[in-house]
Formats: structure tokens, sequence, C-alpha cells
């Protein structure tokens, strides 16, 4: 591609600073000086427009679209014809996805799930933006998008809309070996990383380099199992009351004052309050009140012990995210895939269930005595060693899960619901149709074929086509005062993305 190309950046949340620096770079490396942009964040929109190093051609955000919702005529017809042309393959998925317009998560806590809008005003939400972004991306057309999320409305049309148009599209996935990330052009996979796989496949020898650094870290994991998100790790984590209350140990609770008297001005004096991201201080409050009284109560009356037993591993996932409502749209409900998972298993067998540390106290009482209804399920503590359950299992289920990809690194069956990258591999099978899974569960438990050169084909072509770049570190950094100091891995990924548009360095930085 020639040089003089306009980069287009969706930047979600704090992700403007990042992908704001990301754009510096692509300017003074690459030579790459066109930028439009579409935020959400009314913060990262004045960020964007009193930045000194370039000035974008166009910038939308996204609150302003959304308001223009309320006055906007439902036009079906309009509507029809954008789901010929954006269907996937009709438009609820945009729904769906958003979990503020389907759900009101986010303003509210999980596991809230009334939708603060109508069927029709959902219907208006999908047109005025769709209008926006189609017109956006006709005035601005961008050779290449950059994007971090696919969570809501507004994402979801950006991407197929920059896809329909041919606008190369570069969506920022996490590659779930150490701090590194990847780009694919495709959602539904590691569309870059499946490549250099399926190379791979034919010829092992393409990459010895990579291959040497698959073995290596294949060797270390097995040695040392560490999890992938040390953040959301049981040590790491509050899952008991002594941390969870914290904040009212003496030399907290000056701090603990601050924090709510700031939320409460902020929000008073904040001239924007009404916009629809605006999380009102009462349900803020309210919400966490009520996490506490369960954390208070405790749970610990649920948790079974562990065995020696037949057993497969269900680990559930944080909600809300998009492992769920975008990856795994259908099987989105845990409790109904763990139903169905349990009553597919052989009859001797239990189904440990799991729960997510980051989630500690935000699933009620009521759902972990579902899950206890069933009468071959047994709740484990969140403080139990996920590798300790993973290794002594016969079958790992789950619907996307980091820890069914660690089952894949310690040679364990595994089964998924969902789209993820693992899915690559023969020896790991994806569920897609629900009446055929206690097939495929007989099938991995007693044909299972681990096939060791796949799984390094896969964490090769991983060091092939990703960078170290600890996303989720620099993702906290406010207001993007230190993004200088995470410049050089931002740099690298950079010249991930410029290889696939065939970019040159101008200069060396």
């Amino acid at each position: 591609m020639p040089q003089n190309l306009k980069g287009c950046l969706y930047l979600q949340r704090r992700f403007a600073y990042i992908g704001h620096a990301m754009a510096v770079l692509l300017k003074e490396k690459y030579g790459v000086n066109q930028f439009c942009a579409y935020t959400d964040l009314r913060s990262s929109f004045e960020f964007l427009q009193s930045q000194k190093d370039f000035e974008y051609s166009d910038i939308l955000l996204d609150q302003d679209i959304h308001k223009t919702y309320a006055n906007e005529p439902l036009d079906v017809g309009y509507l029809n014809q954008l789901e010929k042309e954006y269907g996937l393959p009709n438009l609820w998925p945009y729904i769906e996805n958003d979990r503020i317009v389907r759900y009101g998560l986010f303003l509210r806590e999980y596991p809230h799930d009334t939708p603060p809008y109508t069927h029709k005003e959902m219907m208006r939400v999908v047109q005025v933006k769709a209008k926006a972004i189609i017109k956006f991306f006709k005035e601005e057309k961008p050779d290449f998008l950059i994007i971090s999320v696919l969570a809501d409305i507004s994402t979801m049309l950006v991407y197929q809309v920059a896809k329909k148009m041919g606008v190369k599209t570069f969506f920022i996935q996490t590659a779930r070996i150490g701090p590194r990330y990847t780009i694919t052009e495709e959602y539904g996979t590691l569309s870059y990383v499946e490549k250099i796989f399926e190379e791979l496949q034919t010829n092992e020898n393409a990459y010895p380099k990579e291959l040497d650094l698959a073995k290596n870290f294949l060797n270390q994991f097995r040695d040392n199992p560490q999890p992938h998100s040390k953040k959301d790790s049981p040590k790491e984590r509050p899952i008991n009351r002594k941390k969870q209350f914290s904040f009212l140990l003496p030399q907290n609770i000056f701090t603990s004052i601050r924090w709510a008297v700031k939320i409460w001005t902020d929000y008073i004096f904040n001239p924007h309050r009404d916009d629809y991201i605006v999380v009102k201080p009462w349900h803020y409050f309210w919400d966490r009140l009520k996490r506490k009284v369960r954390i208070l109560i405790g749970f610990e009356d649920l948790y079974d012990a562990v065995t020696e037993e037949d057993y497969a591993l269900f680990p559930l996932q944080l909600e809300p995210e998009m492992s769920h409502t975008l990856f795994a749209p259908f099987y989105n409900d845990q409790l109904w895939v763990i139903k169905q998972t349990a009553r597919s298993l052989p009859i001797h067998f239990k189904l440990y269930v799991k729960e997510h540390p980051a989630m500690f106290g935000y699933r009620t009482r009521a759902f972990y005595k579902q899950l206890k209804k069933i009468p071959n399920v047994k709740l484990i503590h969140p403080e139990t060693s996920n590798f300790e359950l993973i290794k002594n299992s016969k079958l790992i289920v789950a619907i996307t899960s980091t820890a069914a990809w660690e089952g894949v690194l310690l040679k364990k069956p595994v089964i998924t619901f969902g789209n993820v990258f693992y899915n690559a591999m023969p020896m790991v099978k994806k569920c897609v149709a629900i009446e055929t899974l206690p097939e495929i569960v007989k099938s991995q438990l007693e044909n299972f074929k681990y096939d060791e050169q796949a799984l390094l084909n896969l964490i090769a072509a991983i060091y092939k086509e990703s960078t170290e770049l600890d996303l989720a570190q620099i993702w906290d950094v406010e207001g993007g005062g230190q993004m200088e100091k995470h410049e050089k891995e931002i740099s690298f990924f950079i010249d991930l993305i410029a290889s696939k548009l065939y970019l040159k360095p101008t200069t060396t930085i």
C-alpha cells in the first residue's frame, strides 16, 4: 500500500490515550498523516480535540449521536434496508452485544438485567447510530481501522461498516501468552495467527525461531503454571470478607470517604451528567451495598469439597464480557450451559463448577443454589487453584475460557461453545449444536488424541503474529500522562500493524 494512507481509530474509553499514541507513532515512523476517530467518552473527545500532536480530520462522539434517538422518527423501511446490508443476518446481534442498551449493565452492577429502553427506542438508537457511522465512513474514506473492542451497537456498526466498505480492519486481541497482543481482521478468530498455524501444520520447520520460543514457553508453563491474568488470580483478588471490608479499617476509612465524596461531586458538577453512559451515584452505592451484604452473609455453606473422583471442570467466566455476547452469543446463559453439560456426562462423573475470582460477590446465592440443585454438580471455592483442578480433571468444558486454554497446554481434552483461537486445533472440539454435546463428551473422553506438534505450531504462530504489549497495565493510565513510558512496546505493536499495510519506516524512532 502507498504511504499516503488515512487511518480511522475507534478510541473506546481509556483506549483513547493508547490509540492516539499509536496514531502518533504511525505518523512519525511510517508517514501516515491523516486520521479520523470515533470515541465514546466525552473526556476522551476533549483530550483528542486539545492534544497538539496533529489534527484529526473528524472526531465523532458516540454520546452526542446517542442523544438524537429521542427525536428520531422510527423508519422501519430504513432499518429493513440496513438489515439487508449489515444484518448478521439480522440487526439483533448489535443490540444483544450492547450491555447498556440491552441490559442496563455498567449503569448498574451485575447481575442487573433490566433494559433502560423499550423495543422501539432500541430500534431508534440503532437507526441514528447507523446513519451517523455510514455517513462518517463515506465522507472520511479511511484506508484502515484500528479497534480494540466490539462490545456495543456503535463498535459493531463501525466494524461492520468498515468491512462492508473495504476498509482494512485491525481488531486488537490478547494472544493469551504472557503480555502479548495480536491483531485480527475477523473477530471470530485470530486470522493472521491461524494463517501461520495452517502453514506450520504443513511445514513445521517454516519458522524455527518461533518454534523454539513455543517449546520454551510450553516447558516453562508446565514446570510452573502461572495464570494469564495475574490480577484475576485468587491471590490478587479480595475473595474473603476481610479483604472485601478492608475499606472500613481506620487506615482506609478516610480514603473511602474522600472517594465517596468525589463520586457525588463529580456527578453534581458534571454539565453532561445526562449522557447515557454516566452512572448515577445512588445506583453506584446501592448496588455495592447489595454486593457487600451478599459477601457479609457469605457463600461458604454452598461450596463443596474436592475429592478423588472422575470429574469434568466448568470454569465460570467473567460477566458481562464480549467473550459471551460477541464470541458465544447463544451460550451466554452460563447456568443453562452448565445444566446441559451436566446431563451430557457419564453417570458416575461430577461436574466441578468454579467461580471466576473477579466475580466473587457479584453472583447471587440464588444463582449458586440453582447450580446445587443439579445432582452431579459441585460448586468449588474460588480460592482453589485452577491448575490443580485442571491437572486432576478428565475433561474441560468452557465457553471461551482462558482456563480451557490452560487445559490444552496441560494436555487435557477440551470442549468449547464459543469462537476462540484454540478451536483451530483438531484436538479441541467446539459444540455448535447443543443436542450433539453428549456425543462430543463421549468422543473426547474415549477417543481423545493429544497432538503436541499442533499445539507447538499454534503457539509458534502466536509468537510470529504478536508482540509484547501489556495493554491491561497501560489501559489503567489516567489521562495518558505516562504514555511515553510505554512508547517502545506500543512501537513494536505499530510495526505489526504496519507490516499488514506493507508500510516501510520513513524514520527511525
